[in-house]
């Protein structure tokens, strides 16, 4: 199993993750609404501004401080380096 850093030290399985999406939608902010409601949201933003929004199979939703592209980049093996921020 591939573990894939979504920052700050968080951890997802990368053959888990069925989306990456950006949480600026009106669709995506509903289902992170309703994914709350069900207990199914896990935040990893350390309390920064969630950037992106990660859909995983288990109906799992996980938000992420860093930019989708850079989530991306880290799921198809093209690995960004952690910036400062993120290494603190």
């Amino acid at each position: 199993m591939r573990l894939v850093n979504i920052g700050y030290g968080n951890m997802v399985a990368a053959s888990r993750v069925v989306a990456v999406v950006s949480p600026d939608s009106a669709p995506v902010k509903r289902m992170v609404q309703d994914g709350k409601a069900a207990g199914k949201v896990i935040d990893a933003t350390l309390g920064r501004k969630t950037r992106a929004v990660l859909i995983m199979d288990s109906g799992h939703i996980v938000l992420s401080a860093i930019q989708t592209a850079a989530v991306n980049d880290r799921l198809t093996g093209r690995e960004t380096a952690p910036t400062e921020e993120e290494t603190l």
